[in-house]
């Protein structure tokens, strides 16, 4: 038995480092002494003047609901693989991205070369 267990305490947890994005997994113990996770996503924000805060966004999960969000995440993961690939499609997280400025926009004459299709 943990020291302060049935106390919301941290049993266990992992970090998921993604960019300016941190999702935190974190088994805790219920005041009756089952377990829940909780998810949380924090978001670093920096001001101009150099400050920065966290925006945080928590999900309780507890454990009579595993199995359906496991399946529900599992659907959703694979339709989104299924129909766009893993490669991620972001102006973003491509460093190479090259955004359409508004002259590209009004450029109305273009050619197209039929070898290149």
């Amino acid at each position: 038995m943990y020291e302060n267990e049935g106390e919301n305490n941290e049993i266990f947890s992992k970090a998921l480092r993604a960019g300016r994005r941190t999702y935190f997994f974190d088994i805790r113990g219920t005041k009756a002494g089952d377990y829940y996770l909780t998810i949380t996503e924090s978001k670093k924000f920096t001001h101009e003047d150099g400050s920065s805060h966290y925006q945080k966004h928590k999900i309780y999960l507890y454990k009579e609901d595993f199995n359906m969000f496991k399946e529900i995440l599992d659907e959703m993961t694979n339709y989104v693989f299924d129909e766009k690939g893993q490669e991620v499609i972001s102006e973003r997280h491509q460093k190479d991205f090259k955004k359409e400025s508004s002259s590209d926009k009004d450029n109305s004459s273009f050619s197209i070369s039929f070898e290149d299709i």
